[in-house]
């Protein structure tokens, strides 16, 4: 990784991450320091299912929501990439009418995690982000495992910190109603079947 700056070993700001060569890597900045992203092709996948799932769920809800993923989200450690978003349309069209870089945390209903297992991302995951999403006061966090069996670990933001999660199985469904009604058993998110 080259960084463009005299940063060389940081801390480094939102001009080096912007700076950064495109290499097909993906990076998160966080406290001053750049933190690579971890995907693999079932990572990707499980995301792209998701993200399609709930675009799906929010169109027959009529809901007034942003659905994307990854993108940039601003958190007091600096700025997260989750695999998956849901935020206010009308924050999510201010953002892209003012070219904005990143969206604002408190602008984000929910974002989603896929966890890449034995990654030098997945404590960042579980730990970092659990505290940064909760201090930008994202209203919902979830954590997606896929080994040994797919589960979602939902966490719901309370009094400003996220309440111990509630955990969905494979074979079981998740159901929520806010920012929308929406329903999927973690098992889809590894059928490809569900990827077209």
């Amino acid at each position: 990784m080259s960084v463009a700056h005299d940063n060389a070993f940081g801390p480094y700001t939102i001009y080096d991450l912007d700076s950064l060569p495109d290499e097909g890597k993906g990076y998160e900045l966080a406290d001053g320091w750049l933190i690579p992203l971890s995907p693999s092709p079932r990572h990707d996948m499980a995301a792209d299912i998701l993200r399609d799932r709930l675009r799906s769920a929010a169109r027959a809800a009529g809901a007034k929501v942003h659905i994307q993923g990854p993108m940039d989200i601003s958190t007091p450690a600096g700025v997260r990439k989750p695999d998956v978003a849901v935020i206010d349309r009308d924050s999510a069209r201010a953002a892209h009418e003012a070219n904005m870089r990143t969206f604002y945390g408190r602008d984000v209903q929910l974002v989603a995690e896929v966890v890449s297992r034995r990654s030098g991302s997945e404590p960042v995951d579980r730990v970092d982000k659990l505290l940064d999403h909760a201090a930008a006061g994202i209203a919902a966090y979830w954590i997606i495992d896929l080994e040994p069996h797919p589960q979602i670990a939902m966490h719901t933001l309370v009094e400003g910190a996220y309440a111990p999660p509630t955990k969905v199985q494979a074979g079981q469904t998740l159901r929520i109603e806010s920012p929308f009604a929406f329903s999927i058993d973690p098992a889809d998110l590894i059928d490809p079947e569900n990827a077209w």
